[in-house]
């Protein structure tokens, strides 16, 4: 399975950067392939560090003004021009989607990610993992949208929250048909 995950790039602390690692370890012992933003640093690092060497493969997305910090020896780099096309890129490279901690740009690219779903414009199981509660506001703010009419979807049909590894990507696979 081709699974797209959107993280920080920051370097982040033990609460993340562990449960980032075990996540990984799964996807690669599983053999599926990482589409993620290409940089080697922070968590980006850690999360393509596990799965290359759980024994996946990755597919990284960067950009032009980040290809400075684009990962060496991958199974595939695509620059692109802009965050815009990044997203799309790698909503387009993937079967799934899994959004991990992470600051204003792993914000962006989940709403969109939700926007387009929301609209029918992508099919894809998208999974929010709440590492150490970390997106515990954004899923009351959902659940509040939901209550109050502003879906026109059930929150369940955009989105899964997952409070770690083992249940996101049992979820994926379920959802996904994919093993």
């Amino acid at each position: 399975m081709n699974i797209c995950v959107f993280l920080s790039a920051a370097d982040l602390d033990e609460r993340y950067t562990a449960p980032a690692r075990e996540f990984a370890e799964l996807l690669g012992k599983g053999g599926h392939t990482l589409v993620w933003g290409g940089s080697d640093v922070g968590l980006m690092k850690v999360v393509a560090d596990g799965v290359q060497d759980a024994g996946g493969r990755l597919v990284g997305v960067s950009v032009k003004f980040l290809s400075a910090k684009a990962r060496d020896g991958v199974d595939e780099m695509i620059v692109a021009k802009d965050l815009a096309e990044r997203k799309a890129l790698m909503l387009a490279k993937s079967d799934v989607v899994v959004i991990m901690v992470g600051g204003t740009g792993t914000l962006d690219e989940a709403t969109e990610i939700l926007e387009l779903k929301k609209h029918g414009l992508h099919t894809k199981p998208v999974v929010l993992l709440n590492t150490a509660g970390f997106y515990d506001g954004l899923k009351q703010q959902f659940r509040r949208m939901d209550a109050e009419g502003f879906l026109p979807v059930p929150l369940t049909d955009l989105v899964f929250f997952a409070e770690d590894g083992v249940a996101a990507l049992a979820y994926l696979e379920e959802t996904a048909g994919i093993q």
